[in-house]
């Protein structure tokens, strides 16, 4: 089995406790060599100075190459730029370009009167900015906003078109789900590279309620093991299993490259990553 290309999610530390968890984290899928990590924005943009504040730190001292996330949310068409602008000034040229989640409690998005109205705008924007490497979300299976399966990909298209390089998907439990969706993505004329994101099931029951309100279907089979697995206190080994097998699926079925949604708890992600082949790179220094 080739070995993929993996990269890695974050999301920015809340408290002292959260800051050690991010750190440790890094430092525990650092010598997997990820093509990138990334650093989130909380819903609403709640987040927005504490992802600054860590893309900046990972990019000077983890030695990885960082991608921030942006969004559209609460934010004027110069604010974002200037972030995104700030970004590069720190050396960071990766952004990942979203619309964004709503601020909780609202009715649902609604673009700043002087914002970015859609994540189309914001990568064209982008791109006429600065030099920098896009990537986009995608979703397998039916966005909430959506109209249709296909409304989706026609949106993906566009982002790819205004100038993006790269999506990474919304998790998924079954490899079909995702092969279905690039396959429809190649009739659709998408040439570029569609990622899969795969979140390892740390806690099952934050994972299914999770599922729940992205609009993601959550398999009966996948249920009915997990409720076993915790009679049995066997979560851990079934996690590790259900995820390994999911991306072996998709290497055989020629994919190169994987997203770890990590939620800053490592163990899972490099427990697969290592069953995948995906092992520490050392390095070999010369021995006086």
């Amino acid at each position: 089995m080739a070995q993929p290309a993996v990269s890695f999610e974050f999301f920015p530390p809340r408290d002292i406790e959260g800051t050690f968890r991010l750190w440790d984290a890094v430092q525990v899928l650092a010598p997997l060599s990820p093509r990138f990590v990334s650093v989130t924005y909380g819903a609403g943009g709640t987040t927005r100075d504490l992802t600054r504040d860590v893309v900046a730190t990972l990019h000077k001292h983890s030695g990885l190459k960082v991608a921030a996330h942006l969004t559209c949310v609460n934010a004027t068409r110069d604010e974002t730029l200037g972030i995104a602008r700030g970004f590069a000034g720190s050396g960071v040229s990766d952004i990942v370009a979203l619309r964004g989640d709503p601020p909780k409690g609202s009715a649902g998005f609604e673009a700043h009167p002087e914002g970015f109205a859609n994540s189309v705008e914001l990568i064209a924007a982008l791109k006429e900015a600065g030099d920098f490497t896009i990537r986009v979300g995608a979703y397998p299976e039916k966005h909430p906003e959506a109209t249709s399966a296909q409304a989706d990909i026609d949106w993906l298209k566009r982002k790819l078109d205004a100038g993006a390089d790269e999506a990474l998907t919304q998790f998924f439990f079954e490899a079909e789900t995702f092969l279905r969706f690039r396959d429809a993505c190649a009739k659709a004329g998408i040439e570029k590279a569609v990622v899969p994101g795969i979140l390892p099931i740390e806690n099952w029951k934050g994972v299914r309620r999770f599922a729940e309100n992205c609009g993601t279907p959550v398999p009966a089979w996948l249920s009915d093991a997990f409720e076993k697995a915790e009679r049995d206190g066997r979560t851990d080994l079934l996690a590790t299993a259900i995820c390994t097998e999911l991306c072996s699926d998709l290497i055989d079925e020629g994919v190169d490259k994987l997203h770890f949604y990590t939620l800053n708890r490592p163990e899972l992600t490099r427990d697969v990553c290592f069953a995948l082949g995906v092992t520490p790179k050392v390095r070999l220094e010369k021995v006086a």
